[in-house]
């Protein structure tokens, strides 16, 4: 048996919209990229929502829309996607890693404190709290944090669909949230991203930026007479969403709750059939919190106690890890890491002088973490053979 890490969960709702566009012949951004949009909103209770290419290019343009630039510092914590660094970079300022909390795998908020006092008057702008594998981060906490010391919040919630503290939506606590929509998410257009903000200002500059810095999209000047471009005052980017993509974001979010229930189901199983294992430590959500399960992410221990952490100890451990890994892929399982520790990176490492062991616990999450196999169309057969040969490999 052939298990994947994951699938997207695509049915004839999908196909029948994906050629909508088609029909239509307006295959740019246009109304099913609004539809998108407003289905978006209604979901995560924003304001606003403006769809991207990417989630890379919404982070992106989420930091310039508040004017990040040279001469600015962000903080951003060192377990995550290098998507999340990049963003950063791209706005000429400069990247300040924070370290994690290995139980939830997101920014350690006490190490954040630290840092904005430590470098209050050291031009930090901006934090980005990543909601990695959709659980969010402490986020009141950063939110306070930040009122405090007189810097922004963006949420990189490319894995925090269907993540929630109490009632609010992942994305909606800061002054903008970033959402992917690549085919590892919960649901997917194969690529795209989204930005969701209460501010208006915001989401007008985003609209502007993400289509060349023109005054007017496409489609609405087409809707209203297209014989005259745009005006283009600002330096903008090609950012947007095809309709395609857009058609197919409308089909998705129209059983965004079939999927998320279905991957919430197949956490709740997993949780329950290995929680007995001493060698891995299961993923958890605080008494408040609600899990979006982009991904089901453990962190491997041996059995061995983590609370004192060396480089030497993690290495050593990290050798079983991978055997593991390779067992079960061997045996038709894929298994993947959580994510990188980005300041292990090459690019990383060398601009800032960093080593591995500046982040210790960013850096055990890279080597121990094991991502299994999550889909909501998984079936029974195929996930006891996943738990069947985890508890054979690693039990």
């Amino acid at each position: 048996m052939k298990i994947p890490i994951t699938k997207p969960f695509f049915d004839e709702t999908d196909i029948e919209y994906l050629v909508k566009p088609l029909e239509t012949g307006w295959v740019v951004q246009g109304r099913y990229v609004s539809e998108f949009e407003r289905m978006f909103t209604e979901f995560t209770g924003a304001r606003f929502a403006r769809a991207t290419s990417n989630c890379t290019t919404a982070l992106h343009l989420a930091l310039e829309s508040i004017g990040i630039g040279s001469g600015d510092r962000v903080v951003v914590p060192s377990f995550t996607y290098v998507a999340t660094a990049n963003a950063v970079e791209y706005t000429g300022a400069e990247v300040v890693f924070c370290d994690i909390d290995l139980q939830s795998f997101n920014v350690d908020v006490n190490e954040l404190e630290q840092l904005l006092g430590k470098d209050a008057k050291k031009n930090i702008k901006a934090v980005i709290p990543v909601n990695l594998f959709g659980l969010c981060s402490d986020l009141p906490r950063v939110c306070d944090l930040a009122e405090k010391y007189g810097i922004y919040v963006i949420e990189d919630s490319a894995c925090g669909f269907g993540g929630y503290i109490g009632d609010k939506h992942s994305g909606t606590f800061g002054k903008a949230g970033c959402f992917s929509f690549h085919p590892r998410k919960s649901i997917t257009t194969g690529e795209g991203g989204m930005i969701i903000t209460d501010d208006e200002q915001l989401a007008s500059a985003v609209s502007s930026l993400r289509d060349h810095g023109a005054s007017k999209t496409d489609h609405l000047r087409h809707e209203e007479g297209g014989s005259l471009l745009p005006e283009f005052n600002v330096l903008g980017y090609n950012y947007r969403m095809t309709d395609f993509q857009g058609a197919i974001g409308v089909s998705q979010m129209m059983k965004k709750n079939r999927i998320l229930e279905g991957r919430r189901g197949i956490a709740a199983k997993y949780n329950e059939r290995l929680k007995t294992m001493n060698s891995l430590i299961l993923p958890t959500a605080p008494g408040n919190y609600i899990h979006g399960y982009q991904s089901y992410v453990c962190l491997f221990t041996g059995g061995e106690d983590l609370s004192d952490l060396t480089k030497e100890r993690v290495d050593l451990l990290n050798v079983n890890r991978n055997k593991a890994m390779i067992e079960l892929e061997r045996r038709g399982i894929a298994t993947r890491q959580g994510t990188h520790a980005v300041h292990t990176l090459g690019y990383y490492r060398k601009k800032y002088r960093l080593r591995e062991e500046d982040f210790i616990r960013s850096y055990a999450a890279d080597r121990l973490t094991i991502a299994l196999p999550l889909y909501a169309g998984m079936s029974s057969d195929e996930f006891e053979y996943v738990v069947d040969n985890i508890t054979e490999v690693l039990g």
